[in-house]
């Protein structure tokens, strides 16, 4: 089975309560590459919960995040013509975060999310992201993703 984004990162950097495969209690996001576009898939659960029979904004809003790190992370490897096993890491973290609301998004059915690369300029990264139900997209973001400086990899690396 193809290894997630988030599959990658080092130890260090894998407790992210979004998409951290090293947090129990987290959602574990995990983000594919679709052609040009990336993707993940998320079930929520029935305490992801707005109001009844709602998704959480607070969700939302974390699952565009991260899948939007993610594919940050994805796209510097890509630009560098690397595998993301290579040496040394890219990791990002978030600059900025925009999310749109569209819609309320039902619970109940898996939410997908959708990355398209719009820059990539050293070392950053701005990635457009539709979050979607059932084929109707419910929420838009924008994240605006910044490498993690060498310095505080190595600190990371030492504790």
């Amino acid at each position: 089975m193809e290894k997630s984004f988030q599959d990658y990162y080092p130890e260090q950097l894998s407790y992210c309560y979004g998409c951290g495969r090293l947090n129990e209690h987290g959602l574990q996001i995990k983000s594919y590459w679709d052609g040009d576009e990336t993707v993940s898939v998320f079930q929520p659960r029935p305490y992801h919960i707005a109001i009844p029979g709602y998704v959480y904004g607070g969700l939302i809003a974390s699952l565009i995040d991260c899948h939007g790190t993610g594919t940050a992370a994805a796209a510097a490897y890509r630009a560098e013509g690397r595998s993301m096993d290579s040496e040394p890491p890219l990791r990002f973290l978030t600059a900025s975060l925009h999310v749109d609301y569209l819609k309320p998004t039902p619970l109940g059915p898996p939410l997908q999310t959708r990355g398209k690369v719009v820059e990539v300029k050293g070392r950053k990264v701005v990635v457009e992201i539709t979050l979607s139900v059932e084929g109707e997209v419910t929420a838009r973001g924008r994240v605006v993703a910044v490498q993690v400086p060498q310095q505080l990899l190595d600190q990371l690396a030492k504790a």
